[in-house]
């Protein structure tokens, strides 16, 4: 290749538009309704389907081709779809999104925004199997979703829902379907009035062990000193109506919000540690709207805190 074609060339890719990356978002979900469903959707529960409704605008339209039906603008997000896909558009109109198998761009609410549209854009009866590219571009969820739309997450005991009709599987694919429910962690919800204001909890039985996980939705900062102040003063325990004390194990952050773990007795099942888990609901909201300093033992928990905390991406 001459000196001048390769002028040329470097001239052509110099002139093509640049799109800037995804900008990393530490907490992707604030300002939708239900952030902690979100989460726990996306981070802990192994089976889950929640509805969302789409507002009609340019981003929607453009990945359709035309004016949204009411059928086009009901989505429904749910945790996993077969073969790892990151959506399916089936036959009957449905739209799912699988969030935990959408991407890492640094956003999960343009992961999820751009596999939503990518299931628009898909035919009917066809999966998405790769997820279209990411940028600063994309647009978020929060652009997308419409005024009106709560979230919830419907917990499953299996993926049954990967299929309109159970029954009509054949041999193989109905072993394959049992796998996958044989694989799952039995999972159960906490009560609502047992939890923190804005927060979930979620009992789960992994092996031999049992816990709860906690999302809490108040500013991270201020949620771990509240769980100092708690471990400091020997109150982080869940004390079951029968028996032992349970272990705090720490706290992991998740979509920029904190999860407490609790290791439990797994001996009992989730129902005798309602009453222990809104008794520490209450400690912690009262710790919560403390703001007196951190004392020196309270530091000191702090800092144990954090040293075991890890991160979810």
């Amino acid at each position: 290749m001459g000196k001048a074609a390769r002028r040329a060339r470097k001239e052509a890719q110099a002139a093509r538009p640049t799109v800037a990356a995804a900008p990393f978002i530490a907490r992707p979900f604030t300002g939708l309704p239900g952030e902690s469903d979100w989460v726990a959707m996306r981070q802990l529960l192994p089976a889950a389907l929640a509805s969302i409704t789409l507002r009609d605008c340019e981003p929607i339209r453009s990945a359709l081709g035309h004016d949204p039906s009411e059928t086009d603008l009901n989505i429904t997000i749910t945790t996993l779809l077969p073969g790892a896909w990151p959506a399916l558009h089936r036959d009957n109109g449905e739209r799912l999104i699988a969030i935990q198998s959408v991407g890492a761009s640094g956003d999960a609410s343009r992961d999820i925004a751009a596999a939503i549209l990518a299931a628009l854009a898909a035919p009917a009866g066809v999966p998405v199997t790769h997820m279209p590219p990411v940028n600063a571009d994309t647009p978020r969820l929060q652009g997308l979703i419409g005024p009106t739309t709560t979230f919830a997450a419907d917990l499953r005991a299996g993926f049954d829902y990967w299929v309109p009709d159970v029954s009509a599987l054949d041999a193989r694919a109905k072993a394959e379907l049992e796998e996958a429910n044989a694989s799952l962690v039995p999972t159960m919800r906490m009560p609502a009035d047992a939890c923190p204001k804005n927060a979930i909890a979620y009992w789960g039985l992994m092996g031999d062990r049992a816990l709860i996980r906690l999302i809490l939705t108040d500013e991270e900062n201020r949620a771990t000193d509240a769980l100092a102040r708690l471990h400091a003063a020997s109150v982080d325990t869940l004390q079951a109506e029968q028996g032992a004390s349970t272990r705090l194990l720490g706290a992991f952050r998740a979509d920029g919000v904190l999860i407490p773990v609790w290791d439990l007795d797994p001996a009992l099942g989730a129902e005798a540690y309602e009453k222990a888990l809104a008794e520490f609901s209450a400690r912690y909201t009262e710790a919560l709207a403390s703001d007196a300093p951190l004392t020196p033992e309270e530091r000191r928990a702090r800092s144990g805190l954090l040293s075991r905390q890890l991160t979810l991406r």
